[in-house]
């Protein structure tokens, strides 16, 4: 959570991982026909979910207790939040399928990289910000509210406010 190497097959690590995987896969046995049960579930994985938000499954976590997720968001299928960091995800957010949001990094080095070290560094995603299907968030980017970021965008800096990004690497195309 510092965004100090660490190796990444560290049992304790390794125990966190497991349970994320069983949960979320747990969750996606049971949403939609128990939504009771499914929101349980989700409450277990997270770090926190606000009311009225919706992850349709599948949902693929690291640990899932260093996801946010704020109020009246929606997730489509086939999210994948690697949440080594933090990732901090505001209100009303529309998040399309088969969106990336991955934290971990990892040494340019031959020999560390070989050694199973790696690091990770936060990501933040404003309130009202829209993410198009496919879109990939690197490590330690934040995308400011109200923005709009076009499918299958490779976002590598930080988004400002209040703009349309699109492409790869993602650029801002216009402001809102």
């Amino acid at each position: 959570m510092a965004g100090d190497l660490y190796i990444a097959d560290d049992p304790e690590l390794a125990a966190a991982s497991t349970r994320a995987i069983e949960l979320a896969d747990r969750y996606g046995r049971v949403w939609p026909t128990n939504r009771d049960e499914a929101a349980l579930i989700l409450r277990e994985l997270l770090g926190g979910m606000g009311e009225d938000s919706e992850i349709r499954p599948p949902l693929f976590v690291d640990y899932g207790s260093h996801l946010r997720i704020g109020a009246r968001t929606f997730i489509n299928y086939n999210f994948t939040a690697l949440d080594v960091a933090a990732i901090t995800i505001g209100d009303d957010v529309q998040i399309g399928p088969n969106v990336q949001l991955l934290t971990p990094t990892h040494p340019l080095e031959p020999e560390p990289r070989r050694n199973k070290w790696e690091a990770a560094k936060p990501i933040t995603i404003g309130n009202n910000v829209w993410i198009g299907g496919g879109a990939i968030i690197l490590p330690g980017i934040t995308v400011g509210e109200n923005s709009v970021i076009g499918a299958g965008a490779v976002v590598t800096r930080s988004v400002p406010a209040n703009v349309v990004a699109v492409g790869n690497p993602a650029r801002v195309i216009r402001s809102l």
